[in-house]
């Protein structure tokens, strides 16, 4: 019950600020709507002179990083929210009220061991920008180079970790009493998510995301990620360049500069699947917040990525199958669709594919008689996972960071673009890599690459061999030893059956003669 505390502070929460009325699913709720205005008794209302968004977003900051994370997500998504709301939530992604206590200062001075006037020529004490789990501030070395200053937000952690409690009880719920909670696998979902946001807290960890991101996408016309200063950054303190754009989202400023909007989104959904496909290490928190536009070249602009704490990863393995499942997806293929989520164990192995295909095809094909344009990918990618789900698909920890940024990705560029097709943009991209997985020259790097593994285990083969076939004598030997005793068990269960056999036979026949013997007396 660790979690009670917490959930009761959640509801508090909810109750201020009647989170109720606001959702057209809960308002007509009425025995919701009454908890809610009888906690509301005690908490105090937070509603007078404050909007239904307003409330949502002040709710979402009192609740913390996680519930802000959640409300910045919603942000990006301006086609699944009213405008009003989305307008409001965006506030969450780096106007979230800062800290003053500790100050930079004292953070910079503890972290460095130091002065800090000893590293930096000055530094500002009003923060930059502020979010969920930490703000920034502005300051100069002393080599003059301009930079800022990220610090983690106080007592973070401790509130973390109370609001991953109250999920894993949540998924332990959903798990237990839901038909459909064991296939959705809310625990393995929330203890990766954990992982994860707890990740951020390492700056230390960040930095190097960030300096292998930027060594990922070195030279590139398409995206700049900024330098991180390692000498001056420390396990609570994280010193990057200062990078200077417009946000992604002031699409008035973009339009005062030139940009071309069309390019921008076509380039940032590129640049989504060459850190997918090609490097396998993508940035997953791509809230506008944290992108940027540099406006120099205004038909082909250049974004830039900051917060690089949270990056996901795909194996090989999961990048062949979501390549060959969104290409099959794309061409309308749910033959190859079926085949594929039974294949990589998605779906049971005895799925019938032809059920599932003719299920996809069924949830599909009304989806695709719109224009491209006009299909949600997130949209169908939902309608997807339920049609799965009645052939007992299991949720993909691995997959969902990537389904979330993707979601991120797709709202961003419709923000950007209302006109995207997604689909006509992404198409070309995985055919490419497919294709070039398949060349000769692809190939000979791929069998370059384990030669050496190969040269280095070749000393090692013959004793490998007499391992094996050490193992193979031993695995025989166990496997006659345990049919010898089989045999033996057998025998003794026969002979136990005929003595108890002989054992009947015998009180019959007793009890017969006792009988005979009654009767004749």
């Amino acid at each position: 019950m660790s979690h009670l505390p917490r959930l009761l502070r959640i509801m508090s929460v909810c109750a201020r600020y009647r989170l109720d009325q606001i959702s057209p699913l809960t308002a007509n709720a009425w025995s919701l709507r009454l908890v809610m205005a009888t906690l509301g008794v005690f908490t105090g209302s937070r509603t007078r002179d404050l909007t239904p968004p307003q409330r949502l977003k002040e709710a979402l900051q009192d609740l913390g990083p996680i519930y802000i994370k959640f409300g910045q997500l919603l942000s990006t998504r301006r086609d699944f929210l009213p405008l009003d709301i989305s307008d409001e939530l965006q506030h969450l992604q780096d106007r979230v009220p800062g800290f003053t206590s500790p100050s930079v200062f004292d953070v910079v001075e503890k972290a460095l061991g130091m002065p800090w006037q000893q590293s930096f020529r000055d530094i500002k004490a009003h923060s930059l920008a502020s979010a969920s789990i930490a703000q920034v501030h502005e300051a100069h070395l002393i080599s003059g180079e301009e930079v800022v200053i990220k610090i983690l937000r106080p007592g973070i952690e401790a509130t973390i970790r109370e609001d991953i409690k109250v999920l894993k009880w949540v998924a332990r719920m959903v798990e237990r009493y839901l038909p459909d909670g064991r296939r959705l696998k809310p625990r393995e979902v929330i203890n990766d998510y954990e992982h994860i946001i707890l990740g951020e807290l390492n700056l230390l960890s960040e930095g190097a995301n960030t300096t292998l991101l930027r060594r990922n996408f070195e030279n590139s016309p398409k995206l700049y990620v900024p330098k991180v200063y390692w000498d001056v950054t420390r396990d609570g303190m994280l010193v990057t360049e200062r990078i200077r754009g417009i946000p992604v989202s002031d699409i008035a400023a973009l339009n005062a500069h030139g940009v071309n909007l069309k390019q921008l989104a076509e380039t940032g959904v590129g640049i989504f699947f060459t850190q997918v496909f090609e490097h396998s290490f993508f940035h997953a928190d791509m809230h506008p917040g944290n992108i940027f536009v540099d406006p120099s070249n205004p038909q082909f602009p250049q974004y830039i990525a900051i917060d690089c704490a949270i990056i996901g990863s795909l194996s090989r393995d999961d990048q062949q199958y979501l390549a060959r499942n969104l290409l099959a997806i794309f061409k309308r293929d749910y033959r190859k669709v079926a085949e594929l989520h039974v294949e990589c164990g998605w779906v049971p192995k005895d799925t019938k594919v032809v059920e599932f295909e003719a299920a996809m095809r069924t949830v599909c094909e009304p989806i695709f008689e719109k224009p491209l344009k006009d299909i949600s990918f997130g949209y169908l990618l939902v309608q997807l996972f339920r049609t799965a789900g009645r052939f007992n698909m299991e949720v993909q920890p691995s997959l969902v960071l990537l389904q979330k940024t993707l979601l991120n990705v797709e709202g961003l560029g419709r923000q950007l673009y209302p006109e995207l097709d997604l689909w006509q943009t992404a198409l070309p991209f995985l055919e490419n890599w497919s294709r070039r997985r398949m060349q000769p020259s692809y190939l000979w790097r791929a069998l370059k690459d384990n030669v050496p593994d190969w040269v280095e285990q070749f000393p090692q083969l013959p004793q490998l061999v007499l391992n094996s076939l050490n193992q193979h004598q031993q695995l025989q030997d166990i496997n006659d030893t345990l049919q010898a005793a089989l045999l033996q068990q057998r025998l003794r269960d026969k002979r136990r059956r005929k003595r108890q056999q002989r054992l009947l036979l015998v009180i019959l026949l007793i009890s017969a003669a006792s009988s005979f013997l009654y009767f004749t007396s």
